[in-house]
């Protein structure tokens, strides 16, 4: 028998050796390593073939799920029910009011609104358009570090009941991520451009963790009539739980701006509170 000749019992022992080390290297390894492919014996694993590379979840997947590792969780956000209708006024029977802005922010108009609401100490909504937000980040966290509230009025304001629940969908969810980017918070608020609700809209905005909001006192203020009639317009609708529509964005607001300097003051000398809404208060 030649030296590189192995008898049937030493290929035996051989065989024995490296199936003895494999398994020793697999358990230096330790689970880390790609599974074989075929069954897998643990639960959950995959059943067979290479295992396909993670995909990161897009901000919709995750925005309300808690996030896990080092250091405390944060607790998933519940969700509002769906409602059928708009929520048009605050509850509660004190003298408290709500100021919203629509459509902005718009580097023009909302810096003077925002230092009249500071100058007065007082907390406001802003529904923003996703369009507007995404070049004004600075306004948002101004806004965000002021104490308002900033809610979401869709990307680019279209009429919601015309379109299909995928775009409906882009548009609410691109402007939750704008908002969410540059506040570190998702909205809890949606307002459906030109007030025009419809089941979908309603369920995106839940699903997304937002309630709807509309308005009890509209100053039209859009239509720009100046700002002695659009003052006139919130000192006639002024009342408990009242919710007064304006604008900051999408035209000519200087109007808009001017009215806010006298009817605020004369609302907080008349015993008005102005406040933000919480989800408890809808």
């Amino acid at each position: 028998m030649k030296d590189d000749q192995l008898t049937p019992g030493r290929r035996v022992l051989l065989r024995a050796a490296a199936v003895l080390g494999l398994g020793a290297t697999a358990g230096c390894m330790g689970t880390g390593g790609p599974a074989a492919p075929g069954p897998s014996g643990s639960a959950g694993a995959p059943a067979g073939g290479p295992q396909a590379a993670a995909r990161p979840l897009k901000p919709s997947a995750y925005r309300l799920q808690p996030f896990a590792g080092a250091g405390p969780q944060r607790a998933a956000r519940a969700l509002p029910r769906v409602r059928t209708a708009p929520i048009l006024r605050m509850a509660g029977r004190d003298r408290s009011m709500v100021l919203t802005f629509d459509d902005g922010p718009d580097p023009r108009y909302t810096p003077d609104i925002l230092r009249t609401l500071r100058r007065h100490d007082v907390r406001a909504m802003f529904f923003v358009c996703g369009e507007m937000a995404v070049d004004n980040k600075d306004l948002l966290r101004e806004m965000a570090d002021d104490g308002h509230l900033i809610g979401n009025h869709t990307w680019d304001h279209p009429l919601l009941p015309r379109m299909n629940r995928t775009l409906m969908r882009a548009q609410i969810e691109r402007t939750c991520d704008v908002i969410e980017d540059a506040t570190g918070e998702a909205p809890s608020w949606f307002r459906a451009p030109y007030g025009a609700w419809n089941r979908n809209a309603f369920q995106l905005g839940a699903e997304l963790g937002m309630e709807p909001l509309a308005w009890t006192v509209d100053t039209l203020d859009w239509t720009e009539p100046g700002a002695e009639t659009i003052v006139r317009r919130v000192r006639a609708g002024a009342g408990p739980g009242v919710v007064v529509l304006s604008h900051d964005a999408g035209g000519d607001r200087s109007g808009s701006v001017a009215a806010l300097h006298t009817y605020l003051p004369e609302l907080l000398d008349s015993g008005y509170r102005i406040t933000v809404p919480s989800p408890a208060m809808a």
